[in-house]
């Protein structure tokens, strides 16, 4: 079976952007686009790095809502970062994917964006799925916030992360440990009544303090009925928040 024959095509925004991803292991969701609106806020980037970028979804939603000049994505395994060559050149996008681990990969900046959507669970934290989404989902986050602090370098350069709301200590505690300070956060819920699930969080180089807690984030407002933000962000319009 062709490699073709294992992946699928599927729209984002509309049908505006198109998206190869493999039709078994792990595929994008909401979290992606989710990031990359709040990363931009509407606002567009010079030069995006993006961290673990699996087939390039951050960065074709980032470039979709607000603008990317040029990308540096880095995403170690061979076939996903295949696809986002795939689909950057696809949506026209000048970038330079590296086929690398986070932990050693080498790019050059400056970037006044840096993105990263990590896996979700350290290893040893759960027993491991029988899945071939495993490898995306259970990694080490350590990797990930070391390569965004060495990246920040210019002064209004900043980083965005997604992770699992009931972690968010982990990665605050990490931050703190590589001189980056959060600026800026937002928790996002399925559902009102509901503890958050993720949380976005914006890093940057920075003293202590003046961190904004942004409203919280509420994806459905019923049962099939997206809420205003989910609705405007599948139809490919940034938040624009400031």
């Amino acid at each position: 079976m062709s490699r073709d024959a294992d992946t699928t095509t599927d729209a984002l925004f509309d049908g505006a952007v198109t998206v190869v991803q493999p039709r078994g292991g792990y595929r994008f969701n909401v979290d992606a686009l989710w990031l990359a609106d709040f990363a931009l806020q509407g606002r567009r980037c010079r030069h995006l790095l993006d961290l673990g970028a699996g087939v390039g979804v951050v960065t074709l939603a980032a470039h979709h809502l607000a603008g990317v000049g040029r990308a540096t994505v880095i995403e170690r395994d061979p076939l996903m970062a295949e696809l986002c060559v795939r689909n950057l050149k696809r949506a026209r996008i000048d970038a330079r994917v590296h086929e690398a681990d986070v932990a050693r990969a080498r790019f050059e900046g400056p970037f006044d964006r840096i993105v990263s959507n990590p896996p979700f669970f350290e290893p040893g934290e759960r027993r491991p799925a029988k899945s071939e989404r495993e490898p995306a989902r259970a990694g080490a986050l350590e990797p990930f916030v070391r390569a965004a602090a060495r990246a920040l370098t210019g002064p209004r350069a900043r980083a965005a992360f997604v992770y699992p709301a009931r972690s968010l200590m982990r990665l605050l505690s990490l931050a703190e440990g590589h001189a980056l300070v959060p600026k800026r956060l937002r928790f996002v819920h399925a559902f009102a009544s509901e503890p958050a699930r993720v949380v976005l969080v914006e890093l940057c180089r920075a003293k202590p303090g003046g961190l904004v807690v942004e409203p919280p984030l509420v994806e459905w407002v019923g049962r099939g009925r997206p809420g205003a933000e989910l609705s405007a962000l599948r139809a490919g319009r940034a938040s624009g928040r400031s």
